[in-house]
């Protein structure tokens, strides 16, 4: 019997029956609302595929943990060894706007590591899944990294348009679903993906553990490893991932162009408080909202938020990279109030 075969069937049907009912509202027509901003959509067929995803689990799975982007959070959760982490929709602006770059995706992790996912892209009927100790499939099929050398470097299309253009990153392919970036790569479609933006942890576990299905890693930028089932359930940081040598080729073309990353709720165990001077080393020690951007040694932007009233204590640096900074912590945590 194939590692977490029930889990693996069960998802797969439930992702398949999410994807059809998305389609389903694409057809019939629905209102987008929005969340934290303009860049933050969500619509009824958000919350439907969630609440159809996580009926099925609990049917299935009455003692496993939770975790949706379209639900309220729950505490209970942070008591359970085994969390399902889904999101309905990733890549909503895609649904949204008639792309087929969106997808379901649904996660397992286990004692805090991704051990199974399961995207499914239903405007193109692809279903990839896999788990840690197992392989991954694509529509049932065997699938797994290529032996390319040219790398093909999956990118964020919104980054890509706002400013990675400008860096020269060789073998860059723009795309809209984070999710579904990463099941390519574990399928061998893409070689590497890195963002300078924070993802959360529903945008990234099913695919986090079909990429380690298939011999890959995935990580923060700053080299350390993504723990799951947090209490804050967002990365704070950009990541990176692929076929491992594709990753290291990729670390250095970023240091190289010194392509910028965010990091939110930097504290000083972290390897990017050194890029703080040694007056905000000391100043800012303790404070729980310190939210930087910064390429190398250069601090780019610097954003310390009042977590608990939402208000901007301090805001510097370039005016582009604060307005980047800026929208990251919304989307983090909330609208941000200014000083």
């Amino acid at each position: 019997m194939t590692l977490y075969s029930h889990e693996l069937q069960v998802a797969e049907a439930l992702a398949r029956a999410a994807g059809a009912l998305l389609l389903q509202h694409r057809r019939d027509g629905f209102t987008v609302e929005h969340k934290t901003s303009i860049h933050d959509p969500v619509t009824v067929a958000d919350r439907e595929a969630s609440a159809l995803i996580l009926a099925g689990l609990t049917h299935e799975f009455p003692a496993d943990g939770l975790l949706s982007e379209e639900e309220v959070d729950s505490p209970e959760r942070l008591e359970r060894e085994r969390v399902w982490i889904i999101d309905p929709i990733d890549g909503t602006q895609e649904f949204t706007t008639e792309s087929p770059d969106f997808c379901v995706s649904i996660g397992l992790a286990i004692g805090g590591e991704a051990v199974l996912g399961v995207v499914y892209a239903p405007a193109t009927d692809e279903l990839f899944s896999g788990a840690v100790g197992g392989a991954v499939a694509k529509n049932g099929q065997p699938a797994g990294f290529s032996a390319r050398q040219d790398y093909r470097v999956s990118v964020s299309d919104t980054e890509f348009r706002r400013e990675l253009g400008r860096y020269g990153v060789p073998g860059m392919v723009p795309s809209g679903s984070i999710a579904l970036k990463l099941a390519r790569l574990a399928a061998g479609e893409a070689d590497a993906t890195f963002t300078i933006s924070p993802r959360s942890e529903w945008d990234i576990a099913a695919g986090d553990a079909l990429l380690r299905a298939a011999g890959g890693e995935l990580r923060r930028r700053d080299g350390t490893p993504i723990p799951y089932n947090r209490a804050h359930p967002h990365i704070e940081q950009g990541i990176i991932g692929g076929r491992p040598e594709a990753v290291d080729w990729l670390t250095g073309q970023l240091q190289a162009r010194a392509v910028p990353v965010v990091h939110l709720r930097l504290i000083d165990t972290d390897p990017a408080w050194g890029v703080l001077s040694e007056s905000d080393q000391v100043e800012l020690a303790g404070h729980s909202g310190v939210c930087i951007r910064y390429a190398g040694a250069q601090l780019l932007g610097l954003l310390v938020v009042d977590l608990d009233t939402q208000r901007v204590e301090r805001a510097e640096g370039d005016a582009f990279h604060l307005a980047r900074l800026t929208r990251d912590v919304t989307r983090a945590f909330g609208p941000v109030q200014p000083a």
